[in-house]
């Protein structure tokens, strides 16, 4: 029987080690996975239909909730009308006036000379992290640094780089890496300011000192602690380290900022660089024009005191969060962040967890291997927003009591980091 190309690569494919886990994580848990959900409507307050069923979200990393803000919605709405849906070109040949303010507003707000745009964190990983190495230079990865982090060292790699990894968050097993490989002409550092799976923050003080030691510089993709730490919600960089000398910041736009897009903090002079070795920036796309009116809105909300109300009830939540699992002995990570995952145990047990919160109205991220390390098994994982309700909050609680009746789950009575 004649076999076709396509069969041949689907047969390949579904070779792969990844796929064949994904597809018996799919055979074995058909009823109770909840991935690739399909919302038909979101109320104000994480309320989401799905299926005919109306849950709380806890599932969102719009942590403001500025996705549901009228200033911004209304920055959007005059972008589509005065720009379009697109520009349509890429940004070395032209782009909208709009992405200049944006650009010049979020440098502003971040305390950095100069901030350059990307379509999304991806992306400027993928590009400006091979771009800023070359060879006879190391490139040195936390181990549980994220995806398109991993990947954009592989390029790296191909591109000739000596790429190696550090235990998570251990300045002391970075320094012994830096050293072992000498001589390089620099080292990149690149790490997480949070950890997305676990809320963990990166020890940024100890890995720049390490850094500065050993002609280093930081690559810190701050996506998950934009809007959400630091002053004004700048991020991890600025409050750990006081400046931004030693260190490029990547930063979200489509979380806690609710637009679209990610950026990278840097030096003036480091912008046109940036832009020439950075292969995403030149083929990547822009970001769309009515977000990038928006941006400059967020901003201002986030430099002003309104911030620090909407910040104290991002906080309120997830402490309360904290505090109740923390009564129940549940084993969290985290705990310093709106990420709060909760350990259970095996990957059957994870799914059957988050099957079991999503038929008493919320939704949480049932996450297991390859997204968390193999060796924690699954863990719920709760993002709180500063639009949950306190009571939703109260309720989600009373239903992973119920959850230790049905299943044993892992305890320790207190936050890991």
């Amino acid at each position: 029987m004649f076999t076709t190309p396509m069969q041949i690569l689907e047969d390949a494919l579904r070779r792969h080690a990844l796929v064949s886990y994904v597809e018996e994580m799919d055979r074995r848990f058909a009823s109770h996975h909840l991935k690739e959900l399909v919302a038909d409507n979101l109320g104000p307050h994480r309320e989401m239909e799905v299926a005919g069923r109306c849950v709380i979200n806890f599932g969102s990393d719009s942590f403001l909730g500025l996705d549901q803000d009228p200033r911004v919605r209304q920055a959007i709405t005059h972008g589509l009308e005065k720009w379009g849906t697109h520009n349509g070109a890429s940004r070395v040949f032209s782009q909208v006036r709009a992405g200049v303010a944006a650009e010049q507003q979020l440098a502003a707000w971040l305390g950095t000379e100069e901030v350059l745009l990307f379509a999304s964190v991806s992306l400027a990983n993928l590009g400006a992290l091979p771009g800023l190495v070359g060879r006879g230079d190391l490139l040195a990865v936390d181990e549980q640094a994220h995806n398109s982090i991993q990947e954009a060292a592989k390029i790296a790699k191909a591109d000739g780089v000596c790429v190696v990894s550090f235990r998570h968050r251990d300045p002391g097993d970075l320094e012994r890496v830096l050293e072992n490989n000498e001589p390089y002409r620099l080292a990149v550092v690149a790490v997480d300011g949070v950890y997305s799976m676990t809320g963990a923050l990166a020890p940024l003080p100890e890995l720049n000192r390490v850094a500065l030691k050993r002609r280093a510089i930081l690559y810190v993709d701050d996506a998950h602690g934009t809007g959400v730490l630091g002053r004004n919600g700048r991020g991890t960089v600025l409050d750990a380290l006081g400046n931004y000398d030693n260190t490029f910041v990547v930063g979200s736009l489509s979380k806690a900022f609710s637009c679209f897009g990610g950026f990278i903090g840097c030096p003036a002079r480091f912008k046109k660089l940036l832009k020439i070795r950075s292969n995403t920036y030149i083929f990547g796309g822009p970001v769309p024009p009515p977000y990038l009116e928006a941006i400059p809105v967020v901003c201002a909300i986030l430099a002003s005191p309104e911030y620090n109300e909407l910040h104290g009830r991002l906080q309120q939540n997830y402490q309360r969060l904290v505090r109740g699992a923390n009564r129940l002995g549940l084993a969290i990570l985290g705990g310093q962040t709106p990420i709060v995952s909760i350990l259970v145990g095996e990957e059957e047990a994870a799914f059957a967890a988050g099957h079991f919160l999503f038929e008493r109205g919320f939704f949480v991220q049932s996450v297991t291997f390859p997204a968390v390390p193999y060796h924690l098994g699954g863990v719920l994982r709760i993002q709180v927003n500063a639009n949950h309700e306190p009571e939703a909050i109260d309720r989600l609680l009373e239903e992973l009591k119920a959850l230790q009746k049905q299943m044993t789950l892992p305890v320790t009575g207190r936050s890991a980091g």
